[in-house]
């Protein structure tokens, strides 16, 4: 992993919001980005990626079952967080946007992109209340950068964002419903990365 050149000597630990700076992406979608938001990101990459329960998952795709190109480990609500920084994190985006959101932030979804070769495809998060209402998905990054698209459901243009080192990437309002993110595989040589995604209960 390319280690971030301002990262090393940092302790794990929440920046204040100073900075975070938002794009409107229009019919009710929104996302805020705040670039090294965590100190000690690539220390916690490193502690994440040794120390959590990371499993392989299968899906049914068309007519045949496939291995899910990323590992994966799932927090529901009230399960204890693996790293006390992320229940920080987790604290903190609930003040924030406790005006917006109207509820804090409750589960956290890991997930762990060893090389280009793992990805996520298109989609929304759209199971449960997502479907049908505005909510937010917070998106925190550790390990080496990888870029994080969004566009569009129907087709338009491409909105890229390279996230890792501590990046903290928000989406908002109708963005689940109205707006898809992916990413991409990559012949690229490049580093590991570890997204955690902190959602509102009922979101998925």
């Amino acid at each position: 992993m390319q280690v971030s050149l301002f990262d090393g000597a940092e302790p794990i630990a929440v920046r204040p919001f100073t900075g975070l700076r938002r794009t409107v992406l229009g019919d009710g979608a929104w996302i805020d980005v705040l670039p090294g938001w965590l100190t000690g990101a690539d220390e916690l990459f490193r502690l994440l990626a040794g120390g959590v329960p990371w499993r392989a998952e299968r899906r049914q795709m068309y007519e045949r079952v496939v291995d899910v190109p990323r590992l994966l480990c799932f927090y529901r609500e009230n399960v204890p967080l693996p790293h006390p920084v992320l229940a920080e994190a987790r604290d903190a985006l609930s003040v924030r946007y406790a005006d917006e959101l109207g509820e804090p932030f409750r589960t956290a979804g890991l997930c762990y992109y060893r090389d280009g070769r793992d990805s996520v495809a298109w989609h929304g998060d759209t199971i449960g209340r997502g479907s049908t209402e505005d909510t937010m998905v917070a998106i925190v990054s550790v390990g080496a950068p990888r870029p994080l698209l969004l566009r569009p459901r129907g087709g338009g243009a491409t909105v890229r964002y390279a996230l890792g080192h501590g990046d903290l990437i928000v989406m908002g309002g109708s963005c689940q419903r109205t707006w898809e993110h992916a990413v991409p595989k990559t012949t690229k040589a490049v580093g590991p990365r570890i997204s955690v995604q902190f959602r509102p209960r009922g979101v998925r």
